[in-house]
């Protein structure tokens, strides 16, 4: 196997593995190349693979291109969260990664966009995406998730509900919000985890979060503790094909940890249309 190696030199490790992450590739067979090459006269490209190392947000730098060449992608999860390789069984371990990639088991899961930008766990507009910009990458790398609960928290307490219409395959919706999720994989921002969503399941899944008291937050947070897709005070939920999302003022989006534009918004689902090497 030829593969095009993406190490994101930010990751928490990536720096400290990257000669480790090349002897570990190579010693499973794979040729590793640093730029895609010149195509060969049918028009496919000269590699049968990209490998991303990193978090989720290295992976959103590839899934364009790894459709665009028509090939599977490899990860080798060296991030905080690790959402994806934890969502496919992914080891977290980098021996054990690139043993998953050498093995070459393929498994088609779906993309999803927004306003055109590719991600494949969870796209928010709200605090997600204010404790996003307020996060500096420098903190992230030297402390990891505590860094993530330090910015958390200081987005609390400037956040602010945000008016927004939700038009979706059921019709359309008005409400506030002060957090709004639209994810295309069953588990998504660290912790959370819904029984009945995958990320190969065709559907996208708006989660609106509207706390209002107390108790209206114990209620979000039973709700996310039981792992099911249910709308309770407090939480609103939809499951659709595609959302737009239009807001009065125009508010930033985060698409799994990276920059996606701002509102309005068109989200849509891609089915199967991105292959990673899973364990089988």
């Amino acid at each position: 196997m030829r593969a095009l190696l993406v190490v994101n030199p930010n990751a928490r490790r990536g720096r400290d593995l990257h000669a480790v992450l090349h002897r570990e590739l190579e010693a499973h067979g794979i040729d590793v190349v640093r730029e895609l090459g010149e195509s060969s006269g049918d028009g496919a490209p000269r590699v049968d693979a990209i490998i991303a190392a990193g978090g989720d947000g290295t992976l959103v730098h590839v899934i364009r291109r790894a459709m665009a060449y028509g090939v599977p992608v490899g990860l080798v999860p060296l991030g905080t969260f690790n959402e994806l390789a934890r969502t496919l069984g992914i080891p977290l371990d980098v021996a054990g990664a690139c043993a998953t990639i050498a093995a070459g088991h393929e498994r088609a899961i779906d993309v999803a966009t927004v306003n055109g930008v590719y991600y494949l766990n969870e796209a928010s507009i709200g605090i997600s995406s204010r404790i996003a910009r307020l996060q500096l990458p420098e903190n992230k790398q030297r402390f990891g998730f505590l860094a993530i609960v330090a910015t958390a928290l200081r987005a609390f307490m400037y956040s602010r509900p945000i008016r927004v219409e939700i038009v979706h395959d059921g019709g359309a919706d008005r409400f506030h919000t002060v957090q709004l999720t639209v994810a295309n994989s069953h588990r998504f921002g660290g912790f959370f985890y819904v029984a009945d969503a995958a990320i190969d399941d065709g559907w996208l899944d708006l989660y609106s979060v509207e706390i209002d008291g107390v108790s209206e937050a114990f209620s979000v947070a039973r709700a996310i503790l039981s792992g099911k897709r249910q709308s309770v005070p407090g939480l609103r939920t939809f499951r659709s094909v595609a959302f737009d999302v239009i807001t009065r003022r125009r508010h930033r989006i985060t698409a799994d940890g990276e920059p996606a534009g701002r509102t309005p918004a068109r989200f849509e689902i891609v089915p199967k249309a991105l292959r990673v090497f899973t364990p089988e």
